[in-house]
């Protein structure tokens, strides 16, 4: 990417130079990504031709390498006691897809229902099944569906879908054990389309029209399920709430990220990366806030508590019982950690913030269905939620107390930010920049994330940063010191963006047919790092960055740089020979490889010296 070119331009650059350096790309006339949402452990068709999907499975699987896995049951209990409720959650999805189906979508089903009725009484077996009985037997079959939907087509079922079908039906029949098996058996024989080598030609095309419209329907149903329910109800970490994820998943293990990346260069090298979409819960800044609570589980338990006793007489009542419940209450405070803005508000951002937090809380209640909703919405209900959010933040008491954990948690967010930017622009795949987070966004979901962007402020920072990169390309460490002082002005964000936009530009081959190989980080250290090292040729860039941070520097003040905190871990690093250095990208410091006890390592203060994440590019020392 050149000085000139707009930093939103740069990826699509890449993508340009990679169409012509790349033959598969070749085998299909454009690049081609489908928005398809993949379920945990759920993968892409192989043979269908396209470059990959739009990226909603890495975010769930980036996302979760910043949570704290070993604090699960802590955070369950937690929100377990506040709530006084205990969720299961692919229960609760059952439950969700139910709803949704006898209220929003019950004509689609109803038409569903018909069709197979029709095709039922053409059988002598299956003839005396009623139109309820089938119409219970297809809600059922939805709602235990394990993925958004299946591909069936006149050229047959894959082992994928039969499996899809029969763990659903299995399903079905295990919880209605008082309805007839055997109208789950038919409707699974119709699915796998069992039944039309004897069958006539218009009972063939009428049952896989039935096939096509059972598809049809079971995506908009998890969509609107679990997306659009279960994920309003299940607050217990909302970061974890994200369409492609899970709630139930708490976090992502390194090793399984890097089996993704692995994976990801193997199978799909073009496919997108995402961290934000139209279409995400809320923004890519927002989670990395929200992921800190994970880390600090006795502070959010106590702070919990406080902010309860503090707010528990601002709640009207609506009916005789308090609004906002307790559930709806605890989605609350993480959205205020999760979006409250760096600078004070005044007057007129404060009313604009209030506003979009109550509009926001609006949806989430109403997308919950359990005290209010949008096809029979409780009007004094919504007012009164409404209310407690503009006393809740207007409570002097309760600001002074939320600031101490909200700084904290907003400050440790930063760093979550920069490393999973960074990840996602360098790990395999093509990396995606949704509107507006080239600097810190704390949207929350449309049309909070649909807002107009200042584009004017983004190219007149970036020109800004352009011009001090080239003055102090001599000391691009004073440089790095400046942004990471002034981090909460997202320039940061921005030029973390820009140096490695440039680089994939200039080194094309090696991010999208380069090797991957993680690395192992040694020390007290170990946990707290993620990287790895790409390598095309004789080229090789490591990528480091440090994760769960609070453990390492409870102090939010203190900056996650230098031996204080890095002192005595190691990275390890490709062999190579003695003396060869690595060129930090973002401060043009040189580190340089040590063999210690036949390996070869870098030390993380050396890393982290001045940058706390890290680019660094091979040279001979």
């Amino acid at each position: 990417m050149s000085d000139a070119a707009p930093l939103w331009q740069a990826d699509h650059l890449t993508v340009q130079r990679q169409t012509e350096c790349d033959p598969t790309l070749s085998k299909l006339p454009c690049y081609i990504v489908v928005e398809k949402i993949l379920n945990p452990g759920e993968r892409l068709p192989e043979h269908w031709p396209v470059h990959g999907t739009t990226g909603y499975d890495f975010l769930a699987v980036l996302n979760g390498i910043f949570i704290e896995q070993d604090n699960e049951k802590r955070c369950t209990d937690i929100y377990t006691r506040f709530t006084r409720t205990r969720v299961d959650f692919p229960e609760l999805v059952y439950e969700s897809k139910k709803l949704i189906m006898l209220t929003s979508l019950s004509s689609e089903i109803n038409v569903l229902a018909h069709q197979l009725d029709r095709l039922s009484e053409r059988n002598r077996h299956s003839r005396d099944f009623t139109l309820d009985s089938l119409t219970h037997a297809i809600r059922e079959i939805i709602a235990c569906f394990p993925v958004y939907r299946t591909y069936i087509e006149n050229g047959g079922v894959t082992e994928r879908d039969r499996a899809l079908i029969e763990r659903a039906v299995a399903r079905a029949k295990r919880k209605n054990p008082a309805t007839d098996a055997s109208i789950f058996t038919f409707v699974c024989d119709v699915l796998l389309l069992r039944r039309s080598d004897s069958a006539s030609g218009a009972d063939r095309e009428a049952q896989r029209a039935f096939v096509i419209k059972f598809q049809q329907c079971t995506g908009p149903v998890m969509a609107k399920g679990m997306e659009d329910t279960a994920f309003y109800l299940d607050n217990r970490l909302v970061s974890l709430n994200e369409v492609g994820g899970t709630p139930e998943q708490f976090g992502t293990s390194l090793a399984t990220f890097h089996e993704h990346n692995r994976e990801r260069l193997q199978r799909w090298p073009h496919t997108l990366l995402t961290t934000a979409t139209h279409d995400t819960k809320r923004s890519e800044d927002v989670r990395a806030r929200i992921n800190v609570l994970s880390e600090i589980p006795h502070e959010w338990r106590a702070t919990l508590g406080r902010w309860s006793r503090m707010n528990k007489k601002k709640k009207p009542l609506v009916e005789g019982q308090p609004a906002p419940d307790r559930n709806e209450e605890y989605l609350l405070y993480q959205t205020l950690l999760g979006t409250w803005p760096f600078t004070a508000l005044e007057a007129d951002a404060y009313i604009v913030f209030k506003q979009r937090i109550q509009a926001y809380m609006r949806k989430a209640t109403k997308e919950a269905k359990v005290n209010t909703s949008w096809l029979n919405p409780n009007q004094a209900y919504d007012d009164a939620v409404e209310e407690f959010v503009s006393t809740v933040i207007a409570g002097a008491l309760f600001f002074d107390d939320f600031q101490a954990l909200q700084y904290k948690v907003a400050q440790f967010g930063i760093y979550n930010s920069l490393a999973q930017t960074l990840l996602k622009l360098t790990v395999p795949g093509v990396p995606d920049l949704y509107q507006g987070t080239e600097l810190w966004d704390f949207s929350l979901v449309d049309p909070d994330n649909r807002r107009p962007v200042d584009y004017d402020r983004r190219r007149q920072m970036l020109s800004a940063l352009q011009e001090r990169i080239r003055t102090a390309e001599q000391d691009l460490v004073g440089l790095a010191r400046e942004l990471l002082d002034s981090r909460e002005d997202g320039r940061i964000k921005l030029y973390t963006i820009y140096r490695t936009l440039n680089y994939r530009r200039e080194q094309a081959d090696l991010f999208y047919t380069g090797a991957y190989f993680p690395l192992e980080g040694i020390g007290r250290c170990a946990k707290h790092i993620c990287a790895f090292a790409r390598q095309h040729n004789q080229r090789i860039l490591l990528v480091a960055v440090p994760r769960l941070l609070t453990r390492l520097m409870p102090d939010p003040h203190v900056l996650p740089i230098g031996p204080q905190i890095w002192e005595g871990s190691w990275l390890t690093v490709p062999p190579a020979g003695v003396g060869y250095c690595y060129r930090n990208l973002f401060t043009g410091e040189t580190v340089g490889a040590v063999n210690q006890e036949g390996r070869m390592m870098i030390a993380l203060d050396k890393v982290f010296a001045d940058f706390p994440v890290a680019l660094l590019a091979g040279e001979d020392g």
